[in-house]
């Protein structure tokens, strides 16, 4: 495998956040000295070696504070009263991003780009652990080509070691970009070897490593600076001598100079980072009686819901416990064979939307819960049991989109994984694992009855103990656990004892995200907390006691596997149409479901802090917009009408805080639609708003225990479904014969007669000061009175001195040619180009958007598609059902292809009742997300497939796109476009089609589709 990396808009954001603070330096490169300059000890080799160092910042501190600002402005952060130092470094920057969506990708570009613009060079990665040092040294061999791409270059990296020092002389000697990766415990330790960076050495000339190193004017990067707060390490860093320091973290505990923010929110929003699916085990008091229950899931079947619960049974002289699948009026005493604990313990009810079941005898159990005779042991093997179940749900899912499915276990105590005082080295948790999987795997093997032999095979063919490894601080030497604080010291024989292990976990990225390779099961203690991550780590189960999380929080547990999963090619599955269907993280909590995601939530509101919490008038003003004229601050006429407009739909309480009823309204897609004027820039607006904190915007973790599986039934092998899939399931390809002077006549006559460009105006007002003025008066600067305001035009061109490259700008804007930018600009009237003397910046963008819109509608015009021999699989009807929230789910239904629709969204459960009890309906299906067609513009995913009785309609198959507005106002440019190659594709379509025609089209309700239907 071949990790594939692709450019991010927001990745390249942060980037440019901290390279434009530096706007105005100069580009300096190749900055020689004298290595060994000023030393008496005369030395054949190295003596007045030349070595080549960061030129210094030659901004001023003003400067420097004014490109921060700007920065945080355009970003609407806080903004700095003053540079932000300490005693490392003067100048420090902060860049916050979640764990998950790729910061050291992100520093790694940062590097790239300092040098491409200033022509800095020299770069230290300091890093607080060994398993993050190894994750940053593989991101720089696996990123290494792709930069190569894009700069040109390669960057010179190693990890410092005392013990090759002339790595150091390289670093210094060598002109291109070098970094030196180091964790801390190598310079701020106490031990031997970690103290030879500030001794003069024999093998090194004499010299100082420290002296060498800070003579470059590195700049240092710190990954997890938090973690790097004690004075010890303080004071070392101070050592190098850093030209600036860059800090990157999504939890840091001080900001210096924050530039970039992308914090929990922000990710979980943009869909950047995998969904969070909780299931909490929970303890519950059972009075009177020992009977031991534990109530997995609840299941749907075909006939009414099941409850998976796990009790005790008499066997001959042995008692088991017993996992049984259990329906209304089953009677645990017969079932357990007697057992007088489960006397009068009756079935009554499976409640499938609530996950209770309740007894005759009164006892209630909800999923996760377990009552009786319960021991820590038994929690564990539960705890255990429950991931090994979660991970065979998804992996039999994703193994055919050729996703490796990774489960990652965080636990108590070392010895309960590997114990060495054992002839097989096995600890507790290793037996049970072993067990537990083996009768899972047993089970699945049984029920695997839509999949594919491909995992049947796949799944039967690694033994239990082939399936597992760990990684943790051990001293391989004497196979003895050492002190937890050895790795702190600095001492790195602290790794695994198995160095196959820690190759593979640590080092072999690829090899792991292998499906060829059997490992699918990682036992830690501490030291992947943090730092470390794979994408396809799926599962994460916590090993140990609730009270523990007050050392490694849940957010850095979590944090393991919110990263997005890659395939088998090495492609990130980013899609948004299934982004959040595959990315779905699943934690195997050690608390309850209700407690965890309270303290999560907690964790994450206590880091967005720095966030607004007011959407008042003052939050609005001065916020940057973009607008046809280019960037531009919110005034107060603007921030009012936003403001009423939140008042008027009861968005936000009396204290001017986010109400509950936004987020309702923005979670079913039911927003108020914003006033006229304000309506172009509603998106922009609806960000600012949503970067309000409130508690009710803290990202909703779904409930793993309410996801279930949502079958296939009978009406998805009715006939005339399957007719209806046969003619849509074709795989199609676009193709545009793009014609340039049809674009550039277009565009001359729509510019001709469109373009109004805005001259550019200024205010004059004049006033005078008043008789009598009071304190406060004076302080809010009311001393005078406004007597008149005029508004006075300019010819920008008068007075601007700036040189516009108007082609260049209008080719990058429009991504077309030099060529057809300047027969466009040649073609249109003199009137018309004389408005750029008016307002250039506002001429750039109105005659981009313009050709912009005219290229898409000759797109349109142009556009054809070619249907290929490929089709679809009637697999990504079961894929993206496998899971589903039903606590989300409408009634049961008739004639939809599932029994239930699982979604928010208010308009498509109203739409789908009144297709489930029309009369003309036969069957229908809601289509799942990995149908798409393919457009100029990204995949298009359209809502249903419907198949009508014949007679009494003129259309017997239909696909329909639910919409809760017809406006072209409602519906953004990219989705008209995609709507427009969806009516070109299905035209495409219907002429393979010999019988009954397929019709598509957009709809707002039941009715409008009767209407195009009914004969």
């Amino acid at each position: 495998m071949k990790l594939k990396f692709k450019i991010q808009a927001y990745q390249t954001q942060a980037v440019n956040a901290v390279v434009e603070c530096f706007a105005g330096q100069p580009f300096q490169d190749r900055i020689s000295y004298l290595i060994d300059k000023g030393r008496v000890k005369q030395h054949s080799l190295g003596l007045n070696q030349d070595g080549f160092k960061n030129a210094e910042l030659i901004l001023s501190e003003q400067q420097l504070l004014d490109n921060i600002k700007k920065i945080q402005y355009h970003q609407n952060l806080p903004m700095a009263d003053e540079l932000a130092k300490d005693k490392i470094a003067p100048i420090n920057l902060t860049v916050e991003m979640e764990t998950g969506t790729g910061k050291t990708y992100c520093y790694i570009k940062t590097l790239f780009e300092l040098n491409k613009r200033y022509g800095w060079s020299k770069f230290i990665i300091v890093v607080p652990s060994v398993a993050i040092r190894e994750g940053v040294y593989k991101s720089l061999q696996i990123t290494a080509e792709h930069f190569l791409e894009s700069y040109g270059k390669k960057v010179r990296f190693f990890i410092y070691n005392s013990s090759r020092l002339h790595q150091i002389e390289s670093y210094s000697s060598e002109a291109g970009i070098n970094v030196m990766v180091i964790n801390m415990q190598a310079f701020n330790a106490t031990g031997k070897d970690n103290r030879k960076i500030y001794e003069e050495l024999d093998d090194f000339q004499s010299r100082k490593p420290i002296d060498v190193i800070s003579a470059n004017r590195p700049i240092i990067i710190l990954d997890e600076p938090q973690k790097m707060m004690g004075s010890s390490t303080l004071k070392s860093l101070e050592k190098f001598k850093p030209l600036m320091v860059l800090r990157y973290s999504a939890t840091h505990k001080k900001d210096y100079n924050k530039v970039y923010r992308l914090d929990a929110l922000d990710a979980y929003n943009q869909k950047l980072v995998k969904k969070i699916s909780p299931r909490g085990v929970e303890v519950k008091g059972l009075a009177g009686t020992s009977a031991y229950l534990y109530l997995e899931a609840i299941e749907i079947s075909t006939q009414s819901p099941v409850a998976r619960v796990e009790m005790e049974i008499k066997q001959k002289n042995v008692i088991k416990r017993i996992t049984k699948k259990l329906s209304k009026g089953d009677n645990l005493y017969d079932l357990s064979n007697g057992l007088d604990q489960y006397k009068g313990f009756i079935v009554n009810n499976v409640n499938y939307n609530t996950d209770i079941v309740d007894f005759t005898n009164g006892h209630i159990l909800s999923a996760g819960q377990a009552t009786g005779d319960i021991t820590e042991e038994t929690i564990r093997r539960i705890q255990i049991r429950e991931t090994i179940r979660a991970h065979l749900e998804k992996e039999r899912s994703l193994y055919g989109q050729g996703i490796k499915v990774l489960s990652l276990f965080f636990i108590d105590e070392v010895i309960k994984y590997r114990d060495y005082s054992q002839t097989d080295e096995k600890g507790d948790y290793a037996r049970v694992f072993e067990e537990e999987y083996q009768q899972l795997k047993d089970e699945f093997l049984s029920e695997l009855t839509l999949d594919t032999e491909a995992y049947k095979n796949y799944l039967e063919k690694t033994k239990p103990e082939k399936t597992h490894q760990g990684y943790f601080a051990i001293d391989k030497k004497s196979k003895r656990l050492t002190d937890p604080n050895m790795l702190k010291r600095g001492e790195e024989k602290g790794l695994s004892d198995d160095v196959d292990a820690y190759n593979l976990i640590l080092k072999d990225k690829e090899r792991l995200l292998s499906l060829d390779e059997p490992v699918r099961f990682i036992f830690s203690h501490s030291a992947l907390r943090e730092g470390w991550d794979n994408p396809n780590v799926f599962v994460i189960c916590m090993l140990k006691h609730p009270e523990t999380s007050n050392v490694i929080s849940r957010r850095q547990e979590v944090g393991r596997g919110l990263r997005l999963a890659v395939n088998q090619d090495g492609e990130r599955q980013d899609h948004p149409a299934t982004v959040h269907d595959i990315n779905v993280l699943t934690v195997i909590a050690n608390e309850s479901y209700k407690d965890f995601v309270a303290n999560l939530q907690k964790e994450i509101g206590d880091s967005l802090s720095d966030r607004p919490k007011k959407a008042n008038e003052a939050y609005f003003l001065n916020k940057v917009i973009e607008t046809p004229e280019g960037e531009q601050a919110i005034d107060n006429t603007m921030a009012r009408k936003i403001y009423k407009y939140l008042l008027k739909n009861d968005y936000i309480s009396d204290d001017d805080s986010i109400t509950p009823k936004y987020h309702e309204d923005k979670a079913s897609g039911n927003l108020a639609v914003m006033p006229e004027d304000l309506l172009v820039y509603q998106e922009q607006l609806f960000s600012l708003i949503d970067a309000v904190y409130s508690q009710e915007s803290l990202p909703s973790f779904e409930d793993g225990r309410k996801t279930k599986v949502n079958p296939l039934n009978a009406n998805f092998h009715k006939k005339e479904f399957q007719d209806l899939w046969q003619k849509i399931n074709h795989k199609a390809v676009y193709k545009v014969a793009f014609d340039s002077n049809e674009l550039i006549h277009k565009a001359i006559n729509t510019l001709d007669k469109e373009l109004n460009v805005t001259k550019l105006k200024y205010y004059l007002q004049s006033g005078i000061q008043k008789d009598f003025l009071t304190d406060t008066e004076l302080k809010e600067g009311k001393s005078f009175d406004q007597i008149q305001t005029s508004v006075e035009m300019y010819d920008a061109s008068v007075y601007s001195k700036v040189k516009y490259d108007l082609v260049g700008k209008l080719a990058e804007a429009t991504q077309l040619k030099r060529a057809t930018i300047v027969a466009v600009l040649t073609g249109i009237q003199k009137v018309t180009f004389e408005q750029f003397k008016h307002n250039p910046e506002h001429f750039i963008t109105e005659v981009a958007r313009i050709i912009n819109e005219q290229k898409a509608t000759t797109i349109i015009e142009h556009l054809s598609y070619d249907l290929t021999e490929q089709k679809y699989s009637a697999d990504i009807f079961t894929a993206s059902q496998t899971k589903q929230d039903f606590s989300q789910a409408t009634e049961k239904l008739k004639h939809h292809i599932y029994d239930y629709l699982v979604s928010q969204s208010n308009i498509e459960k109203a739409f789908a009742k009144e297709l489930d009890t029309s009369n003309e309906v036969i069957v229908y299906a809601k289509l799942p997300n990995g149908f798409v067609i393919p457009t100029p513009l990204g995949n298009y995913n359209p809502d249903w497939a419907i198949a009508f009785k014949e007679g009494s309609v003129k259309h017997i198959f239909f696909i329909a796109e639910t919409k809760g507005s017809m406006s072209t106002m409602q519906l953004n440019t990219v989705e008209e476009i995609k709507i427009n190659c969806a009516y070109r594709f299905f035209e495409r379509l219907n002429t393979q089609i010999k019988d009954e025609k397929v019709k598509y089209h957009v709809v707002k309700t039941y009715e409008n589709l009767i209407d195009l239907v009914i004969s």
